[in-house]
């Protein structure tokens, strides 16, 4: 198990949110480790943690952080980004997406938003928290979010104390370069 840089500035980020998070359904895409899914839920969230469903590994991680962090209550669902499943089908509205680190790879872009975009059908005020870290000056999200009808807006690490090297004592963020931004729908979608 591995807790990447992202995660750690995802969950500082939810925990400095901490009393708007009782009660609000929150869902983390791309989960691993799941530490922003955990976190969400011992503030008080509904949370469901997804990955790959074809990467029964991945999901079996998810289930060992509850069963670590005496979370028995949060679900553990596959789901593949760009992929319509059962399970996509029979999610719940959600007031929150988690994405810690999922924009890694420009070729999942899409099919990461394309998921999203899924779910803001569902509830049109639901809003993604994502952290990633920097790797292209190249790589950029906007074309697609324009293609979705998204709006994107950055949150400064500055602003939730997460400007640091070190975050709860874990040395992490490091040295890392990392960016958090809120997407949700555009104004004139509502």
């Amino acid at each position: 198990m591995y807790v990447w840089p992202c995660a750690v500035v995802l969950a500082q980020y939810l925990w400095f949110h901490r009393r708007s998070l009782p009660g609000k359904a929150v869902l983390e895409i791309g989960a691993g480790v799941s530490l922003p899914g955990i976190m969400a839920a011992k503030c008080g969230a509904e949370v469901i943690l997804s990955d790959s469903s074809e990467l029964p590994y991945c999901l079996e991680i998810c289930r060992q952080s509850c069963e670590m962090n005496n979370l028995p209550q949060v679900r553990v669902i596959g789901l593949t980004w760009g992929h319509v499943s059962q399970d996509l089908l029979a999610l719940p509205p959600q007031d929150i997406i988690l994405a810690s680190d999922v924009f890694f790879e420009p070729e999942d872009f899409e099919d990461i938003l394309t998921t999203v975009y899924f779910l803001m059908q569902k509830n049109p005020k639901v809003q993604l928290w994502s952290t990633y870290q920097v790797r292209s000056a190249d790589w950029s999200l906007e074309a697609l979010l324009y293609k979705w009808d998204m709006k994107c807006v950055h949150i400064p690490l500055e602003s939730f104390d997460a400007d640091k090297e070190d975050i709860a004592e874990s040395a992490l963020p490091g040295r890392h370069t990392v960016e958090m931004l809120v997407i949700s729908f555009a104004k004139d979608s509502l």
